[in-house]
């Protein structure tokens, strides 16, 4: 009765600041949170009627398509995320809103009833929420300020919104480039005070999703000044490279370290913020995975963190081996040092895969041999983690390993990145110069990631170096020698390169002295083995070998066609691994994200080894089986738990972790 009256009382007062403002003029100088009073000001600027009641159309179709198509990366990261708040809210008369950084709802989930509300006012996906199209409201009025903000009933500035109450805060990218905004709507008359805290804790997730899959192959330090605050939601992420370069630091560890969010520019070294050395913490960490550090900072006191290296990275590097691989050598074939633990080596990547141990063996047989190596294969196979474990599994482990992702540097750069340049050889150049990435990997290896992508006039002059082994810095007058061992990877077909005229003839027989086929994730046989890994690596907060697969799941995964290879996998695992509950232990169909269901791609068990140089070791053939549409699998999966609970498809809604209209829709019903 209390509460009721409080808000009786509160919807009073708001009608009456609104009728200052809107009718006598007056700006009110208390009453109204100061986001609320800044954005109704912008409004009026702006020129928008309070009173209009003109419904906005939606953009079209395709708009929305290519709006989605562009946060392809924010949507794939926030599906999880948006279903956990959900869970938080479900019948509570609420819905959970994902926009872009225009305004533009992407993606919404909510209960049944209070949809059709919020379809009266346009909150769906389609419509632009931006400040200059619905006036004062949570999703436009977060984007402005850049901060969480909850607007409630009369706040918003539009009279046809006042039925919302509205909580929302703004994405950011790694790098502190707005993407979005996390927004939980709902009833005015249903209010919860803690709605704006769960948004906070939503984006909280998801822009530690989102900065832990940029950062995939570099360790992650988690920190935070009090030793139980590491693991939780509070904890800040550090990204540092192999070599100890600080590459990235997310929002919280901004907040903890007293980094502005202005800041823009390159961090350093890891010694820069602490007194620890890089290679000391990771060598204690190593000692005692369990146990925190204490780090000192050089701004002084000190905070308690736990490295750990990257789910991508240790994948691959040290995965369940389902086959030993065969210890035997082919005369005068040098036996390999043996590397530390945890240390991503040729020998780490045998799974038992007979496909890809053809191409360790073949590899290990020309590593430290001055033998140019061409990896091949699809985008997600691990190019660059073959490459690295080439590298640490010869007589140049101690020295650098140097990657160039040529497809990802503009043309107008790749030339000093890979040359360097002397001060002052071109406008915008450092007055001291740069090394570049040929001389960097000098008594180690050069991985040049994509080659087939290299300009075609760098591609002379990188012909010009793997010939003299000399390199000539832009500006400078003299060459310097280099002693590097070449890995090149590309997903193109290079020879077909050749022939369109894309790449030089004379460059590719230099660089492919010996070319080694990746197999994709669908046509390997370790499938079991990897996921078995992946899980147990990322399920940080469990007991080793706690969490299981359903059978139905694991046969799913083996045979779904994987286009994004390991790198979907992981994303996929990592997401039914955040939408277990606590006391579940086995990943189950309505764990896996709905998006990997809505695609209309043949699955094939059949697998079938690539064609190579020469043929791998004869394996059993697996009997075929006939394809299979992911729509049929998706639709056993929803019969048998339509069959489980007797046909209650509220309850099989439930147990598959998707809205009841949605799974009404994917029976075929039309609304």
């Amino acid at each position: 009765m209390g509460q009721t009256l409080a808000r009786s009382e509160q919807a009073a007062e708001l009608a009456m600041l609104r009728r200052k403002f809107f009718e006598m003029g007056e700006v009110p100088d208390k009453g109204l949170p100061e986001p609320v009073i800044r954005s109704w000001r912008r409004c009026r600027r702006d020129g928008l009627d309070e009173r209009a009641s003109g419904r906005l159309d939606n953009v079209s179709r395709s708009e929305f398509s290519v709006a989605r198509e562009r946060s392809g990366l924010l949507l794939s990261h926030a599906s999880g995320v948006m279903e956990h708040l959900f869970e938080q809210i479900r019948s509570s008369g609420s819905m959970v809103v994902l926009s872009d950084a225009e305004g533009l709802i992407l993606h919404a989930l909510g209960d049944p009833t209070f949809v059709d509300r919020a379809g009266r006012v346009a909150l769906q996906p389609g419509a632009d929420w931006s400040e200059r199209q619905r006036g004062t409201n949570a999703v436009g009025s977060a984007l402005v300020e850049r901060r969480p903000v909850e607007i409630f009933g009369g706040e918003h500035y539009l009279e046809r919104n006042n039925i919302l109450t509205c909580s929302a805060a703004p994405i950011f990218d790694p790098r502190g480039e707005m993407l979005g905004v996390l927004d939980i709507s709902g009833d005015h008359r249903s209010y919860q005070p803690h709605t704006l805290g769960l948004a906070r804790v939503g984006v909280r997730l998801l822009e530690r999703s989102l900065f832990e899959s940029e950062h995939a192959r570099h360790v992650l330090f988690a920190f935070h000044p009090r030793p139980e605050g590491v693991g939780g939601l509070q904890e800040g992420l550090l990204a540092v490279s192999a070599d100890g370069e600080i590459v990235g630091v997310d929002r919280q560890a901004r907040t903890l370290l007293g980094i502005a969010d202005a800041h823009r520019g390159g961090f350093g070294g890891f010694a820069n913020l602490f007194r620890n050395s890089f290679g000391a913490a990771m060598d204690r960490a190593a000692r005692d995975p369990v146990g925190l550090l204490e780090l000192e900072l050089r701004a002084g006191g000190a905070v308690f963190a736990r490295p750990r290296v990257s789910l991508a990275w240790y994948a691959a590097a040290s995965p369940v081996r389902s086959a030993p691989r065969s210890s035997r050598r082919s005369a005068g074939e040098p036996a390999r040092k043996a590397a530390k633990p945890g240390t991503i080596t040729l020998d780490s990547l045998s799974t038992g895969d007979a496909t890809l141990q053809f191409a360790l063996d073949r590899a290990g047989k020309v590593v430290g041999k001055n033998i140019p190596l061409l990896v091949q294969g699809e985008s997600g196979v691990g190019k660059e983690l073959f490459a690295q474990a080439c590298h640490n599994s010869g007589p140049r482990a101690a020295g650098p390993f140097v990657a160039l992702n040529c497809a990802a540097i503009p043309e107008n750069l790749i030339e000093s990145e890979l040359f360097g340049y002397t001060g002052g050889a071109f406008t915008g150049a450092r007055r001291e110069g740069a090394v570049g990435r040929i001389q960097q990997a000098h008594g180690g290896t050069l991985f040049l990631d994509e080659i087939g992508d290299m300009p075609l006039a760098m591609q002379a002059r990188l012909l010009r170096v793997l010939q003299e082994r000399r390199v000539l810095p832009i500006g400078a007058s003299e060459a310097v020698p280099v002693d590097i061992a070449l890995v090149c990877a590309t997903h193109r077909v290079l020879s077909e390169e050749v022939k369109s005229g894309r790449f030089r003839e004379d460059l590719y027989y230099r660089v492919n002295g010996l070319t080694v086929h990746l197999p994709p994730l669908r046509e390997r046989t370790d499938i079991r083995c990897i996921v078995m890994k992946l899980i147990e690596e990322e399920a940080t907060d469990r007991a080793p070998g706690s969490v299981q697969v359903g059978e139905d799941v694991m046969h799913f995964i083996e045979s779904y066609p994987w286009p994004g290879n390991i790198r979907q996998l992981q994303n996929v695992l990592r997401v039914a691994l955040a939408l277990l509950d606590d006391d579940e232990d086995e990943i189950r169909p309505h764990h896996l994200p709905e998006e990997i269901f809505s695609s209309d791609v043949s699955v094939h068990d059949k697998r079938s080894a690539p064609a190579a140089p020469l043929p791998a070791p004869a394996e059993p053939a697996a009997a075929p089986r006939r394809g299979r549409k992911l729509k049929e699998f998706q639709a056993d999966v929803i019969q048998r738990a339509l069959d489980e609970v007797d046909g209650n498809v509220s309850a099989a809604a439930r147990q598959l972790g998707i809205s009841r209209n949605t799974l009404y829709r994917k029976l075929g019903y039309k609304f």
